[in-house]
């Protein structure tokens, strides 16, 4: 038998400082690029006297962790070292530029904190990708300090109808230029490219950052705007962490959209950043939307936001749905009379064509031999299955075997062909999904558009039809109503002056009411009862962990314990686990507002431990957008 080997543990040598520390300030703070959710607070380097002069608060270095080189970011320059020996050197600057602030630095710490996350993880979206030749370009700049406003509110004002939300913003944001700068975050590219399309008629420096950009164009944007003051920046979510030297108005476009939550950990959204910024950089945030969303609407309810909204009044006439039929009968007058006006918008749910069938004899659903169910295509297209993708030929009813098919779900592209039917000799425009029109002419003719796809007119629609109403607010989300009425007053926002709204929905549907008068309040207040009297949010806090399914119950039954034993508060409840698929679970915690930082604290712990047990399999999301 071999003699064992004496058991050797791996050690960490510092190398060798290249020259001599530095004389003032010799350590910097530093946040470093780990790659590691539990090794998330700054660490300590030595200062070389050679990069004394360039190693300044916000600016990129590379630096020795472990055994290789990673990407920091310099907090702070410090007298003394938070530890004493084994420190390590700063191996090089990679850009003289200043890339973050002190208060952008503290914004990131704060959310970082507020979503129980690894700083670094912020970092990666606040702040673009260095590209060296832009830096080259970039002569280097002091930042100046940021100017405080006066104004350190947060509201939130409703768009008008009959006047673009697009343009609105702009007037908004030139009307705040004169304070200083002005940095509007937008849901997405199209609604960018519409602000700056408004904005050009102004002298006002425009810049733009966001992901429409090419890297070097957006790193390069990026310094900019950290060298100009009263200027306007625009750009996507992660444009909220954007370091403003004059940072004295923030404007969110549409607060509601689920676009401005962060796709990836840990689920950051750019209104409640934009809340947090107001308290350090003493900016005025404006939030902007045609309908509050929910959490919003709570902050005004308390007094915490201020409200402001038009007293317009929208011509809307509602028309109850008979059977299947997508045009109610009484609507077509109106339709007519309109459409020679200009052009008319017709909203529909879906697109596609038929994306369900049913049985015309029998009404039992069409299903393919795995299971799933069928749809259509195109008018004649074979019965597909969406779960395995196989072609029917000669589908027949596994029923009653006859083979006549009853559409439901009707998409776009088949109720174009019901409305060419109804309204001959009009020339109709399609917009959705991949063939999506900016704009349209005003001129007569019929504009086809589902959500998030409607395009532009010069002075508004002479009608807008939504279609198949009840079905916006039958999602199975608990932002389902949220999204809807946001939607119906966007659309109905977009007529023109004297024209109409026609809804095919129940005319005893709140939202009727609530267009007519031209304010939510109703619905919303009815919403956010409901909301409390079953406790959800936004009356609670909420946090969403995602986990392989052995892990999830012994996971449930260590945070009950927590609350036993008075580490959560008691009114904390846990909903799960439930299985999401064949491999990961979803374990829901909802707890009160005084408790919320007790219970991200928790969480955050707990994923902490669970990264030092190599448990990286899991993730968790504070206050998601939907659970």
């Amino acid at each position: 038998m071999a003699t064992p080997r004496l058991f050797r543990l791996k050690s960490q040598l510092a190398p060798a400082p290249e020259g001599p520390v530095a004389t003032e300030l010799p350590y910097a703070r530093i946040y470093v690029d780990t790659g590691v959710f539990h090794l998330d607070t700054p660490y300590d380097y030595e200062v070389p006297e050679k990069f004394s002069e360039i190693v300044k608060t916000g600016v990129r270095v590379q630096v020795p962790f472990g055994n290789r080189e990673v990407e920091g970011l310099v907090i702070e320059r410090v007298v003394a070292p938070s530890v004493i020996s084994g420190l390590k050197s700063i191996t090089r600057v990679l850009s003289h530029h200043l890339v973050a602030t002190p208060k952008s630095l503290e914004l990131i710490a704060q959310t970082a904190q507020r979503w129980a996350t690894n700083p670094w993880d912020v970092i990666r979206s606040a702040i673009p990708p260095r590209v060296a030749a832009v830096d080259k370009a970039f002569a280097p700049t002091a930042l100046r300090s940021a100017i405080s406003s006066n104004q350190s509110d947060v509201c939130f004002r409703a768009f008008e109808p009959h006047i673009s939300a697009h343009g609105q913003v702009a007037s908004i944001a030139l009307d705040s230029i004169r304070k200083g700068s002005v940095l509007i975050v937008a849901p997405d590219e199209r609604d960018i490219i519409a602000i700056c399309a408004h904005l050009q008629a102004s002298t006002a420096p425009v810049v733009r950052i966001d992901s429409g950009l090419s890297r070097n164009e957006r790193y390069a944007n990026f310094l900019q705007s950290m060298q100009e003051q009263h200027q306007i920046v625009i750009g996507s979510r992660s444009a909220v962490f954007a370091p403003l030297p004059s940072a004295s108005t923030i404007i969110v476009f549409k607060e509601s959209s689920p676009d401005l939550y962060e796709v990836r950990s840990p689920a950051w959204n750019a209104r409640d950043v934009a809340i947090m910024r107001k308290s350090i950089d003493s900016a005025r945030v404006i939030l902007c939307g045609f309908v509050p969303s929910l959490d919003v609407a709570a902050l005004i309810d308390t007094k915490r936001i201020s409200y402001f909204n038009s007293s317009a009044k929208v011509s809307v006439k509602a028309f109850t749905p008979v059977d299947s039929s997508l045009l109610p009968g009484r609507i077509f007058s109106d339709i007519r009379s309109n459409i020679s006006q200009g052009p008319v918008l017709f909203l529909l749910p879906r697109k596609g064509y038929a994306n369900g069938i049913l049985c015309a004899h029998c009404k039992n659903v069409a299903l393919c031999a795995c299971g799933g169910r069928l749809h259509l295509t195109s008018k004649n297209a074979d019965p597909a299955c969406r779960i395995c993708g196989t072609l029917t030929k000669h589908w027949k009813c596994s029923f009653c075997a006859r083979d006549k098919k009853f559409v439901v779900s009707r998409g776009i592209e088949r109720a174009q062909e019901e409305i060419a039917r109804a309204f001959p000799n009009t020339a109709i425009v399609l917009s959705f999904g991949d063939v999506i029109k900016d704009h349209v002419e005003s001129k007569p003719c019929i504009v086809l558009a589902t959500p998030g796809a409607i395009p532009q007119v010069n002075g508004g629609y002479s009608a807008v039809i939504v279609l198949e109403g009840l079905s916006y607010f039958s999602h199975d989300d608990l932002r389902a109503n949220e999204r809807a009425n946001e939607l119906f007053f966007e659309v109905a926002g977009s007529v023109k002056k004297g024209g109409v709204v026609l809804l095919a929905i129940d005319d005893s549907h709140p939202i009727v009411s609530s267009l007519i008068r031209w304010n939510p309040s109703a619905i919303l207040k009815r919403e956010l009862a409901q909301r409390a009297e079953i406790s959800f949010p936004p009356s609670v806090n909420s946090a969403v962990m995602i986990l392989p399914t052995a892990q999830a119950s012994p996971l449930v039954s260590g945070i009950n314990k927590a609350i036993s034993d008075a580490r959560l508060a008691s009114d904390t409840r846990v909903l799960g686990p439930t299985k999401i698929d064949s491999q990961s679970s979803k374990i829901v915690v909802l707890s009160s507002s005084d408790s919320r930082t007790a219970l991200t604290a928790f969480l955050h712990e707990l994923m902490r431990r669970r990264s030092i047990a190599k448990k990286s399999d899991s993730s968790l999301r504070i206050d998601p957008y939907s659970l």
